[in-house]
């Protein structure tokens, strides 16, 4: 992978990234019921983070000679509590995947600071599907 390539991608986890925060804002305002109340509480925290993680990776694409991207990925929504939760569960996934391959691709371009980043912000995704696991009962 190339510098630029590496930038493309980034790019593309900002705009996930701007979109799992959109959507645990929105299923934590639809989410209702007594057995949902620290759920809640949690997809905001979980939407605060997101938000960081964006703004982690514009700084890390700044540095690296990029322009930050402003597009939102997409954002899935459901009426259905369970579903929400297990829409929010494959996109963490989807995001540990991600910055799996992220990371060894800024290795191998000897980007060792952005490395380190990309461990930080995997290891709160990896928390992430920890807390989605055990709301979903897995």
């Amino acid at each position: 992978m190339t510098k630029a390539e590496l930038i493309e991608a980034l790019n593309h986890d900002i705009a996930d990234e701007f979109a799992s925060a959109i959507q645990y804002i929105n299923h934590a305002s639809l989410i209702t019921g007594a057995r949902y109340m620290a759920v809640q509480a949690e997809l905001l925290v979980h939407a605060t983070e997101e938000m960081q993680h964006a703004t982690t990776l514009a700084d890390q694409i700044a540095a690296l000679g990029g322009k930050p991207s402003t597009e939102v990925g997409p954002v899935e929504t459901s009426d259905d509590p369970e579903e929400m939760l297990r829409q929010d569960l494959a996109g963490e996934k989807s995001a540990v995947a991600r910055y799996k391959q992220r990371i060894r691709a800024a290795m191998q371009l000897e980007e060792y600071g952005l490395a380190r980043v990309l461990q930080d912000i995997i290891v709160m995704e990896e928390e992430h599907v920890k807390d989605l696991e055990m709301a979903l009962g897995l």
